[in-house]
């Protein structure tokens, strides 16, 4: 199958004038860009569609490869038909915009102004804190020398100079006397405490006597 350099061409330059046109503000130019890539697409398939044969809804054809390829012919009869619907809505759209502005012309929404409007000031935003932060990433809190350091390093100043006498803790003077008197204390509870049981055993055994005396004097 021998392709025809005419149809590409002609098809290229269509898709160029339709996007180019497609491209602009004014509805009516919109409207010719979308018919150009309407008829270059049918163009394409066209191409596509490859060497003419007998129409395979008749069967006239003694062998398939005589038959057309049925898909491309399918194909371009819708690329009509959403060519034709697209072309009508893009017509009232037009009539309605010259009925109210006198215009053709798309002009820009304010929503999308603002939604624009938005996201530049946010990418602001965001840029300055990223230079705060790398601004506080350069400072730095190192001393460089010890006048204004709050930590003097050892290495600067001479070992000669340090006092290692560092203070230690030691029993107060009075600890013994506290250690002594304790134990008097502790001393003489005890010793009041045997006293304590021997009087109690002396007492007992007077009763005990006492009591031994009135039974001999009653025997008597």
């Amino acid at each position: 199958m021998n392709v025809s350099l005419i149809l590409i061409i002609v098809m290229a330059v269509l898709f160029a004038c339709g996007v180019y046109a497609m491209l602009e503000r004014s509805l009516t130019r919109v409207l010719i860009g979308f018919l150009l890539l309407g008829n270059a697409t049918n163009l394409l398939l066209l191409i596509v569609m490859g060497a003419p044969g007998v129409a395979p809804f008749f069967g006239a054809a003694k062998d398939v490869e005589d038959m057309s390829d049925p898909l491309p012919q399918a194909l371009t009869l819708t690329a009509i038909v959403i060519t034709f619907a697209v072309s009508a809505f893009l017509l009232a759209l037009i009539y309605r915009s010259w009925q109210l502005g006198q215009a053709d012309t798309v002009t820009d929404d304010e929503a999308d102004l603002e939604v624009r409007v938005r996201g530049t000031l946010a990418e602001d935003a965001i840029d300055e804190e990223t230079e705060i932060e790398d601004a506080d990433d350069e400072t730095t809190t190192d001393f460089v020398g010890t006048a204004t350091a709050p930590i003097t390093i050892l290495g600067a100043r001479d070992f000669a100079g340090l006092r290692d006498d560092a203070p230690v803790d030691r029993p107060e003077q009075g600890g013994g006397r506290d250690a002594s008197s304790r134990s008097s204390l502790s001393t003489s509870a005890a010793t009041r405490a045997d006293d304590a049981a021997r009087g109690t055993g002396i007492q007992t055994d007077e009763k005990r006597g006492t009591a031994d005396d009135d039974k001999d004097g009653g025997d008597a």
